[in-house]
């Protein structure tokens, strides 16, 4: 217990000491790929002795084939049942033991794992990676313990969840032919469809150093990392299927679409989702502030407004979702006690077309720029942060230095701009909107 407090500690020091280097200092770097296709980026930071070691690899559930959802999320669970060196459920317990934690996560366009580890720990996050690249395992007993976690998690997560299927209507009535149309988690009936051969196809097909990017961050010697990656890295062969990377282009929206959700709620509630373009373009770091404007903190337009002066919701928010293809920009609000989602609907109107009719003043726009700063500086305030933001850049830019120059691209944002975009792409052809009722609204 004393060493978990202990190294809990540790990073929360890493977190303040890591702000005040990027406030100051660019973040230095290597980078380098492999003969077999893995690319690889080393940041020595030696302000404390730990170390983040990460994978991320470039498959999502965009890259599923149609009837075979879930299959990228599914792995993500499926990678910690062991491997031929690691037994069934010792993946988390060898990090453990080792002062560790680890995770992972997956989205439309990646799957990311990373162990959080002392920094003489480093070769045992290294060679965990390279056995779950290399030789993980895919058998029937691991297929079917992980259905059914897959199953619970749905259910825990996004059935039983109040409001908990907003993405999946949301996406799936705003994209009709994208792979974006059917969210991360999947479904049952495809991953219960699926053989054990698929599986081993996906794996021998994504999970391959030509399809990954290892990103180390934290107390490392460069120099001695390399050699210990090219131990545990080097004889791993390159892939030999061709990576289905897809070129689906989501139609135009010309008109919009609603729906009604009836759901196990007391409050209602009302979502709107806009195509916007892809991140990393211009228009989409407008977009980004602009949301920022709306819900960057209690005292963002659309809290503002829409819970504390008017007292039409309890809550609302917006969110732009940052994915390798165009996405959505989400904006959301909950119902307080007795408004009907009609009226609630009218009022965030009215704070869209504010924004697009009344420019910003001097003062909010500094202070959305200021918020802007703050929250990329805490993006990578720690070495795990700079470890993902490092391979994330990689993967979809090819400019892992976008660490160091990225915020120059929203500070270059205008007021005009903000507006522009507002005018641009929040329109009514250009959305969806849900209404989420109670379960007892239904008959009425």
């Amino acid at each position: 217990m004393k060493r978990k407090l202990f190294f809990c500690l540790l990073w929360c020091v890493t977190s303040f000491a890591a702000v005040a280097q990027t406030k100051g200092n660019k973040i230095e770097f290597t980078e380098y790929t492999l003969p077999n296709g893995l690319h690889v980026i080393l940041h020595q930071d030696k302000s404390t002795p730990n170390v983040a070691v990460s994978v991320l690899y470039h498959v999502g559930s965009k890259n599923e084939v149609e009837g075979r959802s879930g299959f990228a999320h599914f792995f993500e669970h499926l990678m910690f049942e062991g491997t031929e060196n690691i037994d069934r459920g010792e993946y988390s317990s060898l990090v453990q033991k080792a002062g560790g934690a680890l995770n992972a996560n997956t989205s439309f366009d990646r799957t990311y794992y990373y162990e959080l580890l002392p920094s003489n720990q480093l070769a045992l996050g290294l060679w965990l990676e390279a056995e779950r690249m290399k030789h993980a395992k895919i058998d029937e007993t691991g297929v079917e313990t992980q259905r059914k976690v897959v199953q619970e998690e749905k259910r825990e997560r996004i059935d039983n969840q109040p409001y908990g299927s907003m993405g999946e209507n949301v996406f799936a009535l705003a994209y009709k032919e994208h792979p974006y149309k059917t969210m991360p988690i999947g479904s049952f009936e495809d991953l219960n469809a699926a053989s054990i051969d698929e599986f081993r196809d996906f794996y021998k097909t994504f999970y391959v150093p030509n399809n990954a990017t290892l990103s180390v961050a934290g107390d490392i010697n460069i120099e001695e990392t390399k050699k210990m990656i090219e131990k545990y890295f080097g004889g791993i062969s390159k892939g030999t299927k061709e990576i289905p990377r897809p070129n689906v282009v989501e139609p135009k929206q010309t008109e919009e679409r609603r729906k009604i959700v009836y759901d196990n709620i007391q409050l209602p509630a009302v979502i709107q989702a806009y195509h916007i373009p892809a991140q990393g373009t211009e228009d989409y770091y407008a977009l980004s502030m602009l949301t920022t404007l709306l819900s960057g903190g209690e005292s963002a337009r659309l809290p503002k407004s829409l819970v504390d002066k008017q007292q039409k919701a309890v809550a609302a928010g917006s969110v732009p979702f940052p994915t390798e293809d165009p996405g959505l920009f989400l904006t959301f609000a909950i119902a307080n006690m007795g408004v009907e989602v009609d009226e609630l609907e009218k009022a965030m109107n009215k704070e869209i077309e504010r924004v697009k009719t009344e420019q910003l003043s001097d003062r909010e726009f500094q202070k959305l720029r200021n918020q802007i700063e703050s929250n990329f500086v805490q993006q990578n305030s720690t070495v795990a942060g700079r470890a993902e933001s490092l391979a994330n850049y990689h993967v979809y830019f090819k400019d892992a230095n976008l660490i160091n120059t990225e915020l120059q691209r929203y500070m270059n944002v205008t007021k005009e701009d903000i507006t522009r975009v507002a005018n641009e792409y929040l329109t009514k052809n250009n959305r969806v909107v849900l209404h989420y009722l109670p379960k007892s609204a239904q008959n009425k």
